[in-house]
């Protein structure tokens, strides 16, 4: 088992496409996607991950595309 490297962000378990690589993907892939991405960002809130919702999330919750801005995903962590 390796040891912890510290703690984990929003960042560290997104998968962000360019546009052109969304466009590739088929419906099912894009639901899978939004339903993996809204399902990790509920995992890091549940273990305590001080987290604003990122953009990519409220996009998704709205059902928009997810086109993700660079820097988008503080994580603080608390002491």
């Amino acid at each position: 088992m390796l040891p912890l490297q510290g703690p984990v962000s929003f960042k560290d378990v997104a998968v962000d496409f360019t546009q052109e690589e969304w466009q590739q993907l088929d419906p099912d892939e894009k639901i899978t996607y939004r339903d993996v991405m809204l399902e990790n960002y509920s995992h890091l809130v549940s273990v305590g991950c001080d987290i604003t919702k990122p953009n990519v999330i409220i996009k998704l919750e709205q059902g928009e595309e997810p086109w993700i801005i660079e820097d988008e995903f503080p994580c603080q962590h608390s002491p």
